[in-house]
């Protein structure tokens, strides 16, 4: 593995370097950290052999080959500005929202540059992380962290983007129905332990790659009955309408 710097040890910094550390195979990496996020940064250093905190951003980039820039987008003028990035190191955006020509004007670099969406579910090696441009040192390192998906341009890439957008509202919709168990009496704890487990299960289910979501959703539907009425009478036209319009709205923000 090559020497990995990453900018920004948040939620995904966190995620990226334990996926990688921590038995995903292989030869553990070298990793440089950046001293933001000081508490994770030194968490991450302790528990994990060839991971440093380096001093600050430009001995990150100097210290690596492959850069990974995980910073709030907000934040990103003042984390980066005056960073020095040789034309000879790979960096990866996973920055929400920040196109490759955004960043390239900012870092005033030829470097390649490669936008990315990496889940937290990095961290178990189980998710499969969008990428653009397609790039073999960057798609080899997600691979090992759960596979890589190269997208053929950056407006393929915005859409798997704006799909991951809808994750806090799928956990929302799970708390939902824990509350209204709850408001019919179920004890909270019997409530939120029935919930999970009935949509692990439906977890499991997509696994099955030889059928598809809608095939799936068939397959646990009987005609009449009670998945098919909360279906039709809630999540009918007007209410998957109204999704596809949010959708499209972050999708033109993004």
């Amino acid at each position: 593995m090559q020497r990995i710097g990453v900018i920004g040890v948040g939620e995904i910094g966190r995620a990226i370097v334990t996926g990688l550390c921590d038995g995903g195979g292989g030869e553990s990496p070298e990793v440089f950290l950046s001293p933001r996020g000081a508490r994770s940064a030194a968490g991450l250093s302790s528990r994990h052999e060839g991971v440093q905190v380096c001093a600050d951003n430009q001995e990150v980039v100097d210290r690596s080959e492959v850069v990974i820039i995980a910073v709030r987008a907000p934040d990103r003028h003042e984390a980066l500005a005056g960073l020095r990035v040789a034309d000879d190191k790979t960096v990866v955006n996973v920055m929400a929202g920040v196109a490759n020509d955004d960043l390239r004007q900012l870092l005033a670099t030829e470097a390649a540059l490669v936008r990315a969406i990496p889940l937290p579910s990095v961290r178990e090696r189980r998710s499969v992380t969008v990428t653009f441009p397609s790039h073999p040192v960057v798609d080899a390192l997600f691979e090992r962290l759960g596979g890589a998906q190269p997208v053929a341009d950056e407006a393929a890439f915005n859409v798997f983007s704006a799909l991951t957008g809808t994750l806090t509202t799928h956990y929302s919709y799970l708390a939902t129905l824990t509350s209204w168990a709850i408001g019919h009496g179920v004890a909270p704890a019997d409530a939120d332990s029935y919930v999970r487990s009935l949509f692990q299960a439906v977890g499991r289910a997509l696994s099955d790659e030889t059928r598809s979501l809608h095939q799936l959703a068939a397959n646990h539907e009987t005609p009449n009955g009670n998945n098919e009425r909360i279906r039709t009478t809630w999540f009918g036209p007007a209410n998957s309408e109204a999704l596809n319009k949010a959708l499209d709205g972050l999708l033109a923000d993004l």
